[in-house]
């Protein structure tokens, strides 16, 4: 067993999100594992870019409410205790509702992260569907 040492917390940078958003490392594995786990915080209104993730990720909403959207879908809002789970390749973004600061846990593997365009204005206020009342 081992304790391990964690990173300072960590702003993220502006090609891949636009607002507010700080980092922690959970756990970042070595090879042969590519576990990786950060608690994300983002300020009211920001968001990621588009990406995609080659293996997929899961989210799990911790606080807040979460916007969710996967290219070509509806944007969904999230609650703490929602996990959301985006499959291989698949173009998403996530972010903060515009109103409250929110935090997430994302859980995904490997490095291969493909950062595309910044979500607009224009898809981000876009019509949402709640998880709490989403059938």
């Amino acid at each position: 067993m081992e304790i391990l040492k964690r990173p300072p917390t960590a702003k993220l940078p502006e090609q891949w999100f636009t607002g507010d958003a700080w980092a922690d490392v959970i756990y970042r594995g070595e090879d042969p594992s590519r576990a990786r786990a950060n608690m994300v915080r983002f300020a009211p209104g920001a968001r990621t870019a588009w990406h995609s993730h080659g293996l997929g990720q899961t989210l799990y909403i911790v606080e807040g409410v979460a916007l969710i959207q996967a290219r070509g879908g509806r944007i969904i809002e999230a609650h703490p205790g929602d996990v959301i789970w985006t499959p291989p390749s698949e173009e998403h973004w996530h972010g903060a509702a515009p109103d409250q600061f929110m935090i997430h846990l994302a859980l995904w593997e490997g490095d291969d992260v493909d950062w595309l365009e910044h979500v607009t204005d224009a898809e981000y206020a876009s019509p949402r569907v709640s998880t709490r009342t989403r059938p």
